[in-house]
């Protein structure tokens, strides 16, 4: 019986699919976009979203930092995207959908390189 019990565990185990857990977009606010000129600090190519970190002035001269959640890298890739598209001191122009909550904070719409190359939609 302790065998049968076991060799059912282990069939189980095997044939379960795990479930990634994922967060939604409902933070942002998707009727909002903004469109800044910003200086990248950081372009993390990570899993599950990869994300810009940039330097963006407000309208009365003061920097501020801002994190911009993108798509994962796998969905970055099939774009033309590269861990190397973007490098930290870049001046691009970004557009994004803010955070509701008025955090510096955005959800990635689409970017223009230095060079004018454009990512995103």
């Amino acid at each position: 019986m302790l065998r049968e019990a076991a060799f059912f565990g282990v069939v189980v185990s095997l044939l379960s699919v795990p479930a990634g857990a994922h967060h939604s977009f409902a933070m942002f606010d998707v009727d909002t976009t903004f469109e800044r000129q910003a200086i990248l600090v950081e372009f993390q190519w990570t899993n599950p979203h990869a994300w810009l970190e940039l330097t963006i002035m407000d309208d009365q001269g003061e920097s501020t930092h801002w994190s911009i959640e993108m798509s994962s890298p796998g969905s970055l890739a099939s774009d033309g995207w590269r861990p190397r598209t973007l490098v930290p001191g870049d001046e691009v122009t970004v557009t994004f959908n803010p955070r509701r909550d008025g955090g510096h904070a955005g959800k990635f719409i689409s970017v223009v390189t230095p060079n004018g190359e454009k990512f995103g939609e």
